[in-house]
């Protein structure tokens, strides 16, 4: 299953009521939203018909989540009756924005990519759905820093193992799609704050010069998930009910987690 599909089936399954979008191109992956959306992009340029409520952002991630209120677009405004038009909650002016469903595309450095994670997840909740992009190279020369090939992933790979390493609370799935892979991150937890105190500390660990060493069991896809087999996993529904219930992390999240961790060993 080629990455498009996947996300089109992720909008599906996950029945997200928003959807935030780093990394924009020509917007092949953004005209798959149905729902106020937002998308971050320093030079996009736009080729797909969009049918959604978007924000178009060009500036870079970075900067974007600098802002005093980057999800402003998602609350809506003070107009009960507007708002629920525009698939937003009738009370969102005065609530929290909390992304359902997030995908990273940015920069293919590691360490863009882990502060691009770090900024999404402070508006996400536990039943949020973070995905990124382009987590399964094909060969070391598509993962080097330096890009030098037409396709190129980078070294984002690592956040497999940083994830992994630092914040075990999270289940990831890999997942195998065409060409490059993605990586699927369940049970954010905008309260944790290991990444960002760690951040330094991960950089100069992984950031080393090419050529670089990539793990075989990235290259041969060793722990990567079939895409339908995620795709028709039974915790989907239970997850969007507890989601759309507002159920807290204590309630909610423990009861789905061990159906998640066994969608992720599956193959």
């Amino acid at each position: 299953m080629k990455r498009h599909e996947f996300l089109r089936e992720l909008h599906k399954v996950t029945a997200n009521r928003n959807y935030l979008e780093i990394g924009v191109n020509d917007g092949r992956s953004l005209r798959l939203s149905r729902v106020p959306s937002i998308a971050v992009d320093p030079a996009f340029k736009v080729t797909s018909e969009l049918r959604c409520d978007v924000h178009l952002v060009r500036a870079t991630s970075d900067d974007f989540f600098a802002r005093r209120d980057p999800l402003a677009h998602l609350r809506g405004g003070r107009h009960p009756l507007r708002n629920l038009a525009r698939g937003r909650h009738p009370l969102g002016h005065w609530r929290r924005a909390t992304l359902d469903l997030a995908f990273i595309d940015g920069m293919h450095l590691f360490e863009f990519a882990l502060r691009d994670f770090i900024n999404v997840e402070r508006h996400c909740d536990w039943s949020s759905v973070i995905v990124l992009d382009d987590m399964l190279p094909r060969g070391v020369d598509e993962a080097a820093r330096d890009r030098h090939t037409t396709a190129w992933t980078g070294d984002v790979y690592k956040l497999t193992e940083i994830l992994s390493r630092h914040r075990p609370d999270l289940v990831i799935v890999p997942v195998d799609t065409e060409p490059t892979g993605q990586l699927v991150v369940f049970g954010a937890d905008p309260r944790n704050p290991v990444l960002r105190r760690r951040y330094h500390e991960i950089v100069a660990e992984y950031e080393v010069p090419d050529p670089q060493k990539v793990p075989e069991d990235v290259l041969e896809r060793v722990r990567a998930v079939r895409p339908g087999t995620l795709l028709r996993a039974g915790f989907w529904k239970p997850l969007v009910r507890a989601r759309n219930r507002g159920l807290d992390r204590s309630r909610g999240w423990e009861p789905l987690r061990g159906a998640l961790e066994r969608a992720a060993v599956s193959r």
